[in-house]
């Protein structure tokens, strides 16, 4: 098969609906919008939720609970895998892992999982890491050392 002879599904394109193109076309006149009434104006579109100035439904809800998810400490997790993928000497931190595009975007913190294998001598600074990967870094005659959390924690409160 080659680029030339690919094809859509059957079923998967369609022909756009043509739009005020005269009576005949079935679509004319309104254009399927009806008579009047806030839809069928231009710009005429309403917010989801939205029930016409009524008290929406989730509004006259009661609330109950707590939801904690905002302030939940979120880690970017990192395998050996990726960490034996870097081309990095010296120590493999945060600054190195982002400059690499391994880990991106806010993060808490990074924790390094023991998937994979890792064959080279690495110096891993991290926030928090699993047994299984302490024991391949440090077979390998790497080392680890875990951030000071207190920190942290200080310049949040």
């Amino acid at each position: 098969m080659r680029l030339h002879e690919l094809k859509p599904r059957p079923g998967a394109k369609h022909r756009t609906k043509r739009l005020g193109c005269g009576e005949s076309s079935g679509h004319g006149k309104t254009s399927g919008k009806g008579h009047k009434g806030q839809k069928a104006r231009s710009g005429g579109s309403i917010r989801l939720g939205f029930e016409g100035g009524q008290m929406p439904l989730i509004r006259r809800l009661p609330k109950r609970g707590f939801n904690n998810a905002a302030f939940k400490t979120k880690y970017a997790l990192v395998n050996l895998v990726d960490l034996e993928a870097l081309a990095v000497d010296g120590t493999i931190n945060e600054a190195a892992l982002r400059e690499h595009g391994v880990v991106r975007g806010r993060f808490d913190g990074i924790k390094i999982l023991g998937n994979g294998a890792l064959t080279k001598k690495v110096v891993v600074e991290a926030d928090h890491i699993s047994a299984s990967a302490r024991e391949k870094i440090e077979a390998a005659g790497g080392s680890v050392t875990l951030r000071d959390r207190s920190k942290k924690e200080a310049a949040k409160a």
